[in-house]
């Protein structure tokens, strides 16, 4: 799904990231990663597959839209270093591309561990008249790229049918991207008025009618 926001052009993908053509940036949100070894760590039992489909994504996003850099607008790793930040190390070290985290509440990873593995951790971002950031934020004169939210929308059919999405939600000056990670969940949102909604079903962003 392409859309343009003030002039410039953005790709929103089915797996949450949006790809902003123009500057060639990748922006990803909520990955979680480290979130099922803690969860395992306190006897919840997820599968297997689940961390190793998280870098699969990454991998395979990267390798798509080939970004001059990647910005995770935050909660990239769930909570204190666990299993998963080894492979997270070597996931970056066969990423050539520039990557910057702009912090979220869950990033409480000390930042020389992301230095060390020249990783840049801001606060957040601004980029032409566009503000990146973790938590949805306004600021007079930007759009907001952001996160945090995990949005998601609920499509009722016929009797009592329904349909829990994840999606992209946009408002005025704002925009929500979809958690990335596999392992995150969706809080469902209540579009107002002048809202626009992009669902993310079957492998495809669908902008879905409010009226």
């Amino acid at each position: 799904m392409t859309i343009t926001i003030q002039n410039q052009t953005f790709i929103l993908h089915p797996s949450g990231a949006l790809f902003w053509e123009t500057r060639k940036l990748l922006l990803i949100s909520d990955v979680h990663l480290g979130k099922v070894s803690h969860f395992r760590k306190h006897g919840v039992a997820i599968p297997n597959n689940v961390v190793s489909e998280n870098f699969k994504r990454l991998t395979d996003i990267v390798a798509f839209f080939k970004p001059e850099k990647i910005i995770f607008l935050g909660d990239l790793f769930h909570s204190t270093k666990n299993t998963e930040w080894d492979l997270f190390e070597k996931w970056v070290d066969c990423c050539t591309n520039k990557i910057i985290l702009i912090a979220g509440n869950h990033d409480i990873i000390d930042k020389k561990h992301y230095t060390k593995i020249d990783i840049d951790v801001v606060e957040s971002l601004e980029i032409d008249d566009f503000l990146l950031t973790h938590h949805p934020t306004i600021k007079e004169g930007f759009f907001n790229f952001s996160g945090h939210i995990h949005p998601g929308i609920i499509l009722r059919g016929f009797g009592a049918q329904s349909l829990k999405l994840p999606c992209f939600f946009q408002k005025e000056n704002q925009m929500i991207l979809a958690a990335f990670g596999e392992f995150t969940g969706k809080h469902v949102l209540k579009p107002q008025e002048n809202d626009i909604v992009y669902a993310i079903a079957n492998d495809e962003v669908i902008r879905i009618n409010l009226n």
